[in-house]
């Protein structure tokens, strides 16, 4: 059949339309936009750090005991995200990790001590895994057109969150510390109701897999030698990750006043871990394939997990620089961009368990790392001196290549399809960082 050229430029315009990214279902954009605010959420609390520890008469270490209830009770949920959302279906599961968040987050502003922000924090953190880790596979199940094109979209959502978590919580944090987390009670509340609109009910509104998974699969798969390697070397590495970002802001602001910059607080903190942020999120979405592709997952895991430790190291002694710190804190998040990736990858690919079995495994074992190590590097400043912390948390790191050099075999299978489909390219970014 022959067409005009009027006629063929108008079917060019329509097929480049129907490929376009942001051609996509409102449940797509509606669950996109509440990802984002999802995952500001891990790195909203930093820059107010200094400033809650200063107007609830806390001290640091009480302070960074937000990041502990939040990354415990995080952790522990995600070994029963996949056997509650199966269930009860994907769209249930996102609601309820939003009520959660809203209700904790909004209670956490009109807390008087510190002591109820880290009971709310660890309320806000189950909210969170239900919502995350259910997240992608709603995603992918209300794209229509593509999934490829969904998943992207959401990769750019995870990305934006990760790295404006930061500066919200300054801007806001500028005018009260109360602020980040009224800001994300209502935000979250716009996502809920837009979910609650937008995206279909029940599981046959969405193209996921309605098989139950048993509540013991995920306690299971603690047994498989790769799983567990992994999730032991992912706690140590973790350790070093959190000293970084719960840690930090407190040398950072120190540094800064001990330069005479005045007014730094919440502002500046925000735009340090903004940079952070836009790191970590680069690096997750592209320099993991990079380097795996070329050297694989193994070599890449123990490479980069060096230069973690040299970085902390570095810091240890610079930590009264404000320049240096902050040139550390921004280099650190070039190469936990990686690592999240990379790890996460590492654990779908160690066994032949369903994706979200073995990415909830994972993850519930790992942020145990992220837990401990508040609970340490106030302590440890206190007693050792102000770059003390970042030693512990190189050691820690070590210790991680060590284990996976100890299970170098057993891992032999993670060098295995390198060329990630993008759903679980998708699945090891959220994993990595949630």
């Amino acid at each position: 059949m022959s067409v005009s050229p009027g006629n063929e430029a108008q079917l060019k315009d329509e097929e480049g339309a129907e490929a376009s990214i942001l051609r996509q279902p409102r449940a797509v954009w509606a669950v996109a936009f509440a990802a984002v605010i999802a995952f500001m959420g891990i790195g909203l609390v930093d820059p107010i750090l200094p400033a809650i520890s200063e107007d609830l008469n806390a001290s640091p270490s009480q302070s960074m005991l937000l990041f502990t209830s939040y990354l415990f009770i995080t952790g522990a949920m995600m070994f029963f995200t996949s056997f509650l959302s199966s269930r009860i279906g994907a769209k249930k599961t996102l609601l309820i990790g939003l009520i959660l968040i809203v209700a904790f987050a909004a209670l956490a502003g009109f807390s008087g001590s510190v002591d109820q922000i880290i009971g709310f924090r660890a309320g806000w953190g189950l909210g969170n895994a239900l919502f995350i880790s259910t997240a992608l596979s709603t995603i992918v199940g209300a794209a229509s057109g593509g999934a490829e094109k969904a998943i992207i979209l959401y990769e750019a959502a995870l990305g934006v969150g990760i790295a404006t978590g930061p500066l919200l919580g300054g801007l806001l944090g500028g005018i009260s510390w109360r602020g980040p987390f009224f800001g994300t009670a209502v935000l979250m509340a716009i996502g809920f109701i837009s979910i609650v609109i937008l995206l279909p009910g029940g599981k046959s509104g969405l193209k996921t897999n309605p098989e139950p998974i048993k509540l013991s699969a995920t306690f299971r798969a603690l047994a498989h030698p790769g799983i567990l390697a992994l999730g032991i070397s992912a706690l140590l590495y973790n350790f070093g990750f959190f000293i970084i970002l719960a840690y930090s802001p407190f040398p950072v602001e120190a540094a800064a006043a001990k330069m005479g910059i005045e007014n730094f607080g919440a502002m500046g903190l925000g735009f340090v871990f903004f940079g952070w942020g836009i790191s970590v999120a680069i690096t997750s979405v592209f320099g993991a394939p990079i380097l795996t592709k070329r050297i694989g997952r193994r070599r890449t895991l123990v490479a980069t997990l060096i230069t973690l430790a040299a970085i902390l190291v570095v810091m240890s002694f610079i930590v009264e620089s404000f320049v240096g710190i902050i040139i550390c804190v921004i280099l650190a998040g070039l190469v936990l961009g990686v690592l999240n990736t990379v790890f996460t990858e590492s654990a779908m690919e160690a066994s032949d368990l369903p994706r979200p079995v073995a990415s909830g495994t994972y993850s519930g074992v790992r942020f145990i790392g992220g837990a401990v190590a508040p609970l340490v590097a106030g302590p440890v400043s206190e007693v050792l001196g102000v770059g003390a912390p970042y030693l512990f948390g190189a050691a820690t790191v070590l210790l991680a290549v060590v284990v996976l050099s100890v299970s170098w075999k057993a891992l032999r299978r993670v060098d295995g399809h390198i060329e990630e489909a993008p759903v679980d390219e998708a699945y090891a970014i959220t994993g990595g960082d949630a």
